[in-house]
């Protein structure tokens, strides 16, 4: 690039930039923390109803970021479910197989997924998982933390497992839209 071009570019953008505001950081902890293995940082061992019976450990907590990110370990417990077709309307994700073999649908395209593997789900995007393997472990990464922590917390919190009707209402309660079934393991 010449340099009157990039020159010219800079300036074009300084309107943005000006109209740019920091972040305010006041409300976030001032201190780090730890959350030894197999444990979660609030709520205990949340083991799911419904879409599952796996257990999800939160590690960090959307309350922890001021709401930018949320972290969870999915022990899972389930070969062959997963969770239906869904879209989170203001979250990313981003998944990493610790342990054990997954299928993901994200969009139109399938992947299958074996330990040490990652990988992200835009928001607004359809996704599914379905566990393979007999046992596995992922990590759970959002970004921002939205309200999947409430959903988990309100999944394990059931007294007997949830009607198909009640599982779409409980999704869009958190920001998410069922749009399709569970995935099929081809």
């Amino acid at each position: 690039m010449q340099r009157r071009t990039f020159v010219q570019s800079s300036l074009a953008a300084l309107p943005l930039v000006a109209g740019f505001s920091a972040p305010n950081f006041t409300d976030r902890p001032t201190k780090g923390f730890k959350i030894p293995a197999g444990e979660g940082r609030l709520h205990g061992h949340l083991q799911l109803k419904g879409v599952n019976a796996n257990i999800l450990d939160l590690k960090v907590s959307g309350n922890d970021t001021n709401g930018d990110l949320a972290i969870f370990e999915q022990t899972s417990l389930s070969p062959g479910r997963g969770t239906p077709l869904h879209i989170h309307l203001y979250q990313d994700e981003i998944f990493t197989v610790l342990a054990g073999e997954y299928y993901f649908q994200v969009g139109d395209d399938k992947h299958r997924l074996s330990t040490g593997d990652s990988i992200f789900l835009p928001r607004q995007v359809p996704h599914a998982w379905t566990q393979v393997s007999p046992t596995g472990k992922m990590q759970v990464t959002l970004q921002p933390a939205g309200k999947l922590e409430e959903f988990f917390v309100t999944m394990a919190g059931l007294k007997t497992e949830p009607t198909p009707v009640e599982i779409a209402r409980i999704f869009a309660a958190c920001d998410m839209q069922v749009v399709g079934p569970p995935l099929k393991v081809d």
